[in-house]
């Protein structure tokens, strides 16, 4: 599914990864953990095409995703919800989550199917569903951009983050989520980054260590030389 070969990535002057190489496949829930500053956070936006300029190829079902705007990562089946949420204020919680079905042309009925779906799998936005996107406190903004994320990754799901700075009862219905949307479908694969490993041990995962940007140890292919 996805493919990372010898993934390279400068910010500002300073090389954040460190050739990368990593196997992502359908039906897996995986845990990239790492300490703050490691990296995590930069080979997401690098998948979602928010790095540009990287070396290395990022490849999904065989395709250089360098060839594909960050605009329509959504139509190849990838989710994303980003560290720190990103609500549309002037959207409800309902609008928030239909947005990007919306914007890669789904119909209404297909995207009432997902949205239902949706809730089935984060039942705790059903009440939030009529609520400004500005009116959301941080754990209900993880738990709502979860939802969209979901919404639109029918291939792959990307979580930045998402346990940080939760309540543990929000803690323990995201993980609860997590399982449910495992459950639900089954060939999905999910990333979710992390600098607590613990946070994730309700959660089925494989594990990939990244420190200072470099691919250490973990159940995943490693990059030669590590």
């Amino acid at each position: 599914m996805l493919t990372l070969e010898n993934v390279t990535a400068t910010i500002a002057g300073l090389q954040v990864l460190r050739g990368i190489g990593a196997a992502f496949h359908a039906g897996t829930t995986v845990a990239v953990v790492g300490r703050n500053g490691a990296g995590k956070t930069t080979l997401l936006r690098l998948v979602m095409g928010f790095l540009p300029g990287h070396e290395g190829r990022a490849l999904f079902d065989g395709e250089d995703l360098a060839r594909v705007p960050a605009r329509d990562r959504a139509r190849l089946g990838i989710g994303y919800a980003p560290e720190d949420r990103v609500m549309f204020p002037s959207f409800s919680v309902e609008g928030n989550l239909r947005f990007p079905c919306e914007v890669i042309g789904l119909s209404r009925r297909e995207i009432d199917d997902r949205l239902a779906e949706t809730l089935n799998i984060v039942p705790e936005l059903e009440v939030m569903l009529g609520r400004s996107g500005a009116a959301l406190s941080g754990g209900q903004g993880k738990m709502a951009a979860l939802g969209r994320a979901i919404m639109a990754g029918r291939r792959l799901v990307l979580l930045d983050e998402p346990f940080q700075g939760l309540a543990p009862v929000l803690a323990q219905q995201y993980s609860a989520s997590l399982v449910r949307l495992h459950r639900a479908r089954p060939d999905l694969c999910v990333v979710v980054t992390e600098s607590n490993r613990s946070l994730l041990k309700d959660i089925p995962t494989e594990t990939l260590v990244l420190e200072r940007g470099e691919l250490l140890r973990g159940d995943l292919a490693a990059s030669p030389g590590h």
